[in-house]
């Protein structure tokens, strides 16, 4: 019969008491902020104080990049359309795959395959050999490049912000590394962007590379409900594409078989 039952170490009830990780529910409310309660659902202990600063940057840079992104499109399209919030948010979560807040997941597992039983003392060398074997297997590195920046100020901060609090490892110092052999090997800007500082950071963290693309919708999320909300005070509903924004480029004119 055991066999059958679903089991969860994540939350429960203790002795009539709902428990997160084992910390009653209760306790926690007041005593621990949003982010370390995130940091314990994913990880199982709370953070210290240097974990949580950095818990509460990374879900800060990640919050909301603007209008553009497909979630914010596909959210505030589903709500015009006559649709409950809970609806819109879905339909947000929905588009958060492989190339819209997949990087995260990807770089994790990447950087834990590639440092894998590797003597990481000489990571400039280390980097190098692992840009090249990803070439020759016509592999690309998630987490480097940006249309915009030579280098990433979200990135820039956030490794300020790790070496302040102390995560300066092994995934961080290699992937600083792979930026410049990346760099070096095509002859142009390859930045590590600010899904690949993160990646590096939660590795350095003790975080399983599995969590990766859940970080990012967790952290987006409020993003997403905010522009809901903006487009049900601000719009009218029917939120549709303006003329000249689109075009047909199908067949021409044909005639219907026996009409």
């Amino acid at each position: 019969m055991s066999d059958l039952l679903w089991k969860t170490s994540v939350a429960g009830q203790v002795d009539g008491k709902t428990v997160i990780r084992g910390y009653p529910l209760q306790d926690l409310m007041g005593n621990v902020n949003f982010a370390d309660t995130i940091y314990l659902v994913l990880k199982g202990e709370l953070p210290d104080e240097a974990s949580s600063k950095m818990m509460n940057a990374m879900l800060t840079a990640c919050v909301d990049h603007g209008i553009a992104p497909p979630s914010v499109v596909a959210a505030r399209t589903v709500f015009s359309g006559g649709n409950s919030l809970n609806s819109a948010v879905a339909a947000g979560a929905l588009t958060l795959g492989d190339y819209h807040g997949g990087a995260i997941e990807q770089c994790m597992k990447l950087f834990n395959e590639l440092l894998s039983g590797e003597d990481a003392s000489d990571v400039t060398a280390l980097a190098k050999s692992k840009v090249a074997e990803m070439r020759a297997a016509k592999r690309r590195f998630p987490g480097f490049g940006h249309k915009l920046y030579k280098r990433d100020p979200r990135t820039v901060r956030m490794l300020e912000l790790a070496g302040e609090y102390g995560f300066g490892g092994n995934y961080i110092n290699f992937a600083v590394a792979v930026q410049d052999a990346l760099e070096e090997t095509m002859g142009r800007n390859m930045p590590l962007n600010v899904d690949g500082a993160i990646a590096a950071i939660l590795c350095d963290m003790g975080f399983d590379w599995k969590v990766g693309k859940g970080m990012f919708i967790i952290a987006r999320i409020p993003g997403v409900v905010a522009h809901i909300v903006e487009e049900w005070s601000r719009e009218k509903p029917f939120r549709r594409l303006p003329e000249g924004a689109y075009a047909y480029d199908g067949e021409g004119l044909r005639d219907v078989p026996g009409a």
